[in-house]
């Protein structure tokens, strides 16, 4: 039976400081089925390394340019000595 006046956190026992979600509340309830419901997702993403877990995609091989130079270089036009005298 939920009460509504029961708190949505409580203490844990053994004088630790630490604290639980307490079922008997129902947004306590809420929060544990919201963090099963989480965590299961996370490992079954985790476990198909599928989403953010998935691996990065393989880089393309280099390929360079084709080489569409000569040597020595062709005389261009306008370079001195190509004009009238």
């Amino acid at each position: 039976m939920h009460h509504d006046d029961e708190p949505v956190f409580k203490r844990g026992t053994w004088g630790t400081n630490r604290y639980y979600y307490n079922p008997r509340n129902p947004v306590g309830l809420a929060l544990i089925i919201i963090t099963l419901l989480f965590v299961g997702t996370m490992l079954i993403l985790m476990a198909t390394r599928t989403g953010p877990f998935a691996p990065p995609p393989a880089p393309e091989p280099w390929n360079p340019p084709a080489y569409e130079h000569t040597w020595p270089p062709l005389p261009t036009a306008g370079t001195p000595g190509d004009g009238p005298p």
